[in-house]
C-alpha cells in the first residue's frame, strides 16, 4: 500500500519541475552575449576622455579672451554644459538623436532614459565592437561642447538663467534632429551620401551659424563710458585652452572611427587617418594665419596662431577620415583665409559675434564640408567615392556635401530664432541690465570674482550681509 505521505510528495515534484522552469525562462540571459572588442573599447574609452577635455579647454581659451570682470561667467557657462546637457542627453537627447527612425527625421523615444541602451552588447547600427552605452557616452561629449561653443558669440551680456534655458531648447530642437539626419541610423543626410566623419555640420557649422544669429537677436556689447577697451585680458590663459582643445581634438576626430583597427578593404586604419590629417591641418592653418597676420598687421600674433590652429581643426573634421595627408594640408592652409577674412564679415552684418565663433567655426566647417567632396579618396572612403577633383561625379562627390550645408544652414538659424523667442518668453528677455552687465557677471551672476586684485578687500556675496 502507498504511503499518503510518499504520494503527496510525488505530487509536489512536478510543481517544483514547473515553478523552476518558470524561473529559469525569466532569468535574464548572460550580459555578455556577444563578442566586443577590447582594443575598440579602450580606444573609444580614452577618445571620449579627449573629447571631454575639450570643454575645459574651451573655458580656458574664451576666458582669456574676455575681460577680467567676466572671466568666471565665461568659464561657468562652458563647465555648466558639462552637467545640463548630460542631464538633457542621458533623459531624452540620445534618443532623438540616435533613437530608431521612423520617418527619416527624428528618433523615437524608445531609449528615453537609456531604457535599452546596454553596457554589455553593442549596437549593429552603431557601434557593432564597443558597448552601446559607451557609444552614448561618446557622443555625449559631442553635445556637451557644441552648445557650449555658442557661448562666445554672447559672452559677458546674456543672463545665465536664460543661457541656460536656450542651450537645453537649442540642443532638442536643432542639435538632436541634425545629429540624427547626418549620423542616426535612417537619417536623410547620412543616407543621401553626406560625407562627415566627426561633426563639420552637425557641431561646426550648426553652433557657427546659430552663434551668428544669436548675436543679431542679443545685440552688441555696451561700450563702456569710463575708456575700457574690449580686448582680451589673458592671452596666456587662451593659449593653453588651445593646447587642451588640440590635444582633445585627436579624440574628437580619430575616436570618431570607432575602432582602432583598419576597417575592411581600406588602405590604412580610418582613426590612425584622422589623427594624422587632424595634425597636419592644424599646423598648416596656423602657420598660414600666422603668415597673414606677419603680413599685414605687421606682427606675428599668439591669438592668431591659436585662432588659425582651432580654425584648422574646425576645417578637418568633416574630411579627417576621407582625405589625403597632403589634401589636408590645403584644407588647412586654405581654412586659415577664409576664416582670417570670414572675421571681418562679422561688422558688415552688424553682429558683435563677440568671439568669431561665426567666423571659425561656421566658415571653417562649412569650407570643411565642401572641401571634403572635392578632395575624398576613395581608398580611404567607406564608401569607396572620389571626391571631385579625383574623378568623382559632381552628383556624388558635391551634391550630398551641399545639402548637407543647405539644411545645417536653415536649422540652425530658423531653429535658434525659435529657441531665442522661446527663452525670451520663459526668462523675460535675453539679455542682462545694463547695470550688471558694466559691474561685470562674475558678480552680478555669481556673487564672485576671477581676480582679487579687481577688488579690494573679500569679494561680497551677493544676497549675503
Amino acid at each position: 500500500m502507498t504511503n499518503p505521505l510518499w504520494r503527496r510528495a510525488a505530487g509536489i515534484v512536478p510543481l517544483l519541475l514547473c515553478a523552476c522552469t518558470c524561473a529559469h525562462a525569466q532569468t535574464p540571459a548572460p550580459p555578455h552575449t556577444v563578442k566586443l572588442s577590447s582594443g575598440d573599447t579602450t580606444w573609444v574609452t580614452f577618445s571620449a576622455s579627449l573629447v571631454f577635455l575639450m570643454t575645459p579647454g574651451l573655458a580656458l581659451f574664451y576666458a582669456g579672451m574676455a575681460r577680467s570682470k567676466n572671466v568666471l561667467s565665461v568659464i561657468m557657462q562652458s563647465f555648466v554644459a558639462c552637467g545640463l546637457m548630460t542631464i538633457q542627453w542621458c533623459l531624452f537627447g540620445y534618443s532623438l538623436a540616435f533613437g530608431p527612425d521612423h520617418n527619416g527625421l527624428i528618433g523615437d523615444l524608445s531609449w528615453i532614459g537609456l531604457r535599452g541602451v546596454s553596457a554589455f552588447k553593442a549596437d549593429p547600427d552603431y557601434c557593432p565592437t564597443i558597448p552601446h552605452q559607451l557609444y552614448c557616452m561618446f557622443q555625449l561629449m559631442f553635445a556637451i561642447i557644441t552648445p557650449a561653443l555658442i557661448s562666445g558669440a554672447v559672452i559677458e551680456r546674456m543672463k545665465f538663467a536664460a543661457y541656460l534655458v536656450f542651450i537645453v531648447l537649442w540642443a532638442t530642437i536643432v542639435y538632436d534632429p541634425l545629429v540624427h539626419w547626418v549620423w542616426g541610423h535612417g537619417g536623410w543626410l547620412g543616407g543621401a551620401g553626406l560625407m562627415d566623419f566627426a561633426g563639420g555640420t552637425v557641431v561646426e557649422m550648426s553652433c557657427g551659424f546659430s552663434a551668428l544669429t544669436l548675436a543679431l537677436v542679443v545685440g552688441k556689447r555696451k561700450r563702456p563710458d569710463n575708456g575700457e577697451d574690449l580686448i582680451p585680458h589673458n592671452l596666456p590663459l587662451t593659449m593653453t585652452g588651445v593646447g587642451l582643445l588640440w590635444f582633445g581634438w585627436f579624440g574628437f576626430n580619430a575616436g570618431s572611427a570607432l575602432t582602432s583597427a583598419s576597417a575592411a578593404g581600406s588602405i590604412a586604419s580610418s582613426a590612425t587617418l584622422a589623427f594624422v590629417d587632424t595634425q597636419i591641418a592644424a599646423a598648416a592653418a596656423a602657420m598660414s594665419w600666422l603668415a597673414l597676420d606677419w603680413t599685414l598687421c605687421r606682427k606675428p600674433t599668439a591669438l592668431g596662431f591659436a585662432s588659425g590652429a582651432v580654425a584648422g581643426m574646425v576645417a578637418i573634421t568633416p574630411a579627417c577620415g576621407f582625405v589625403s595627408p597632403m589634401g589636408a594640408f590645403f584644407i588647412g592652409i586654405v581654412a586659415a583665409v577664409v576664416c582670417f577674412y570670414a572675421i571681418k564679415l562679422k561688422h558688415h552684418l552688424g553682429a558683435d559675434d563677440t568671439l568669431d565663433v561665426f567666423g571659425v567655426h561656421g566658415c571653417g566647417g562649412l569650407w570643411g564640408t565642401l572641401a571634403t567632396g572635392l578632395l575624398a579618396v576613395g581608398a580611404y572612403n567607406f564608401a569607396g567615392r572620389n571626391g571631385l577633383l579625383y574623378g568623382g561625379s559632381f552628383t556624388a562627390a558635391m551634391l550630398p556635401q551641399i545639402k548637407g550645408v543647405a539644411a545645417t544652414l536653415l536649422i540652425s538659424v530658423i531653429g535658434t530664432l525659435a529657441c531665442a523667442a522661446l527663452t525670451h518668453l520663459i526668462c523675460g528677455g535675453l539679455r542682462t541690465a545694463t547695470s550688471e552687465e558694466e559691474a561685470g557677471l562674475d558678480l552680478a551672476d555669481h556673487g564672485e570674482i576671477g581676480y582679487a586684485a579687481d577688488n579690494a578687500g573679500t569679494p561680497p556675496l551677493l544676497g549675503v550681509n
